[in-house]
């Protein structure tokens, strides 16, 4: 196995007993963005010198028996989060040239634990779709198939790791945007529960809902990175108090009850989505989990509650980037954002606001309290993550509301705060990667990482590669 193949396990171990150094851990990542990113475009910034650089740095320490967790682990940040002397875009012309004097919270945790930080990756401007195709400067590709979308807004982050050119990355959610690119691109993303880690110098788009999380290659991975990311942060008044679970106690409890909500495999879904998450619940219940078919609301009211309350935390976000304190002129926005603003100042505009926005807000409530019932009932959820496998380039563009379709099965689980697991359980007859997602109650990090791993242990679909083939 080449090194930038590894996951943060292997890779640490492999430093621990100097079988490679960082240096060589990160040059084999770099040469794989070299050789396979001219096709699959997952970067929009990639900082050769600075990696190199820090991967030197964490040698010496290596030597010195650092207890740094992800000491010489290279890693891609999506890029909306702040990385101080590196341009941070979120994938708009507004932002083409801003350089950041500070770093998000996230990418200084991660800097502490002693990653190698290999570049920016590419996703929907301002985080606006769920396809990268809204990006002001090029669309990333299916690494599966590059005649297919990754996903979105996350798709630079999850088209890197199945590429093998990063070991992990770091993606933002929304209502989809880790867990729908990691089903379409085969990977394992964690969504955590909202305010678990912090939003500061993250740029914003829907201030209630907006969740940092990892893209990795196993569960393992997930659960070694949320450790040094889960905690509350003096900077982000929304991160919680609560103690930070150990996320590395992957034992699973004796008793598991997993409710499937029939709500959730909807009519006209694709057929191989259906047929693979249904193998993936037998494979559970031969495991020994308790299987129970539940009734949750049927999600096509998320859509309605996100689009209205996304619209309207979008207007007031954006409303910062006049062109005046930083970033270019307001022309600069792409239509999609123009959309969501003009749609967001509609709904809270007088004599509307309650019309919209707060009849949107109680409704949100109803979807919380739904939850709340069902997981008196049962300990986690599973269900496909999206209703079909990656589709064609384009598909965005036939579609005013195509997020939010696609995103359908995962957005009432963020506009309630759960946290949610995507993992790889299969593919469809065209070899492309189907995803199915755990959902748990708030704040259940810990038994969601261990039923995937549980999960990982029973069956190889995360082990599987696409072939890229890189023409002369």
């Amino acid at each position: 196995m080449k090194l930038n193949e590894l996951t943060i396990v292997a890779a640490l171990e492999g430093l621990k007993k100097r079988r490679f150094s960082a240096v060589e851990l990160t040059q084999a990542c770099l040469d794989q963005i070299k050789r396979v990113d001219p096709k699959v475009k997952a970067f929009i910034t990639v900082c050769e010198a600075e990696a190199l650089a820090a991967a030197k740095k964490a040698d010496l320490e290596l030597k010195q028996s650092s207890t740094k967790p992800l000491l010489g682990i290279p890693v891609a940040i999506k890029d909306n989060f702040c990385t101080r002397g590196v341009k941070t875009t979120a994938s708009s012309k507004v932002l083409e040239n801003y350089i950041p004097v500070y770093d998000a919270t996230v990418v200084a945790k991660l800097k502490q634990a002693g990653v190698v930080i290999l570049g920016k990756t590419n996703m929907d401007a301002w985080a606006h779709g769920s396809s990268t195709e809204t990006s002001d400067f090029f669309t990333t590709l299916n690494p599966w198939d590059i005649k297919r979308l990754p996903g979105g807004s996350s798709g630079g982050s999850a088209a890197a790791v199945v590429a093998d050119q990063t070991i992990f990355a770091i993606g933002s959610e929304t209502a989809g945007s880790i867990r729908q690119p990691a089903a379409w691109c085969g990977v394992v993303g964690l969504k955590p529960t909202y305010g678990r880690v912090s939003r500061y110098g993250v740029i914003a788009m829907a201030s209630s809902t907006d969740s940092p999380g990892p893209i990795c290659k196993t569960a393992t991975d997930a659960a070694l990175v949320l450790q040094v990311l889960a905690g509350q942060d003096p900077l982000d008044a929304t991160t919680s108090p609560n103690q930070v679970s150990d996320y590395s106690k992957l034992n699973l409890p004796k008793k598991l009850k997993i409710g499937i909500p029939k709500e959730y495999f909807l009519s006209g879904m694709s057929k191989a989505v259906v047929t693979v998450v249904k193998q993936a619940i037998e494979s559970l219940k031969k495991a020994g989990a308790e299987i129970k078919i539940v009734s949750l609301l049927d999600p096509k009211y998320s859509v309605a509650v996100y689009t209205i309350i996304q619209r309207s935390e979008v207007s007031s976000n954006l409303a910062r980037y006049d062109g005046i304190r930083y970033g270019n002129s307001r022309q600069s926005f792409g239509n999609e954002a123009k959309n969501r603003m003009m749609l967001g100042v509609y709904t809270l505009s007088s004599g509307y606001y309650d019309q919209y926005y707060n009849k949107a807000q109680k409704v949100r409530t109803l979807i919380c309290q739904d939850f709340d019932r069902v997981f008196k009932q049962v300990d986690l959820l599973l269900a496909p993550t999206s209703p079909t496998p990656a589709l064609l380039l384009g598909a965005s563009a036939k579609s005013p509301m195509f997020g939010e379709l696609q995103d359908i099965l995962v957005e009432a689980s963020s506009m309630a705060g759960l946290p949610g697991i995507n993992l790889p359980c299969g593919f469809s007859k065209t070899g492309l990667p189907i995803g199915m997602q755990l959902i748990g109650p708030q704040f259940s990090e810990a038994l969601l990482l261990q039923v995937g791993h549980q999960y990982q242990q029973l069956t190889d679909w995360h082990q599987r590669k696409p072939k890229i083939v890189i023409s002369n």
